[in-house]
């Protein structure tokens, strides 16, 4: 009798296994080169397309600059006030930009919001020379670090994500960075949901968050977007959401090589 009962059970959780398969949503079909979905919360990956493929970051790039300046923040070799030289190299950085000059001196909190607002290559390049001295050195220490977070099929070349040989990553290797980021440094994750931000003395058109979900989605407080020609349309996105019967969930998506905006 026990067996049976033991067999009766085991096609029981079978069934309840192809009801609760047959209940989930198919993944999107996207123009993408690769994407992840994931439930932070959970740790768990709820849909992905070719997630280990090498591609081209663009600025998301800047989640890992972004990452060691906010170490060097809590660790206080940084603080928020502190006014940091532009460099003729951060000056003349080409792409995207906060519009900074030699002239003057930013302070700290200022041109984070300028690298992940304005998503400012000259921003990035200054933030990597206040942190390492030099831009080298500071990819020397963004490689280092993506070592230690088990970012395996990782490689930096920059800290802004301007095309490069070698400066790839995955969108699991993204995900894995995006999720300890905002994990390891919560005080600072707010800034991703800044929707306009503009340096005094800097062209006012240049002040809006290059991620529209932010204006679409109540939910969404964050990340990054990146976009090069070779790299295509990129982004990182975060939003934290309420289900019946679940509770909270932290979400966050990683969509590389999209064909458009859209």
């Amino acid at each position: 009798m026990n067996t049976f009962l033991k067999i009766l059970a085991s096609c029981f959780c079978l069934v309840l296994s192809g009801v609760a398969q047959a209940q989930m949503p198919q993944p999107p079909e996207l123009a993408a080169k690769a994407y992840l979905l994931m439930d932070v919360t959970a740790n768990q990956v709820l849909a992905a397309k070719d997630p280990d493929m090498t591609v081209e970051p663009a600025s998301l790039t800047k989640l890992m600059t972004a990452y060691l300046v906010f170490d060097a923040l809590k660790s206080r070799k940084l603080n928020l006030q502190q006014a940091l030289p532009v460099s003729e190299r951060a000056w003349k950085m080409p792409g995207s930009r906060m519009f900074i000059d030699p002239k003057m001196q930013v302070p700290v909190e200022d041109l984070i919001k300028g690298m992940i607002v304005q998503s400012g290559n000259d921003a990035t390049v200054a933030l990597a020379e206040g942190v390492a001295g030099s831009v080298e050195r500071f990819v020397q220490l963004m490689n280092d670090q993506a070592r230690i977070l088990g970012m395996n099929n990782t490689a930096y070349k920059n800290p802004e994500g301007l095309t490069a040989p070698g400066h790839t990553t995955t969108a699991r290797d993204l995900a894995l960075l995006a999720t300890r980021l905002m994990r390891d440094f919560p005080d600072y994750v707010p800034y991703y949901a800044i929707k306009k931000y503009r340096y005094s003395g800097t062209p006012a058109a240049n002040d809006t968050n290059r991620n529209l979900l932010l204006f679409r989605d109540a939910t969404v407080d964050g990340l990054k977007t990146g976009h090069t020609q070779a790299a295509g349309y990129c982004l990182v996105a975060s939003a934290k959401r309420e289900f019946p019967n679940v509770g909270t969930r932290r979400l966050l998506s990683v969509v590389l090589g999209a064909e458009s905006e859209n």
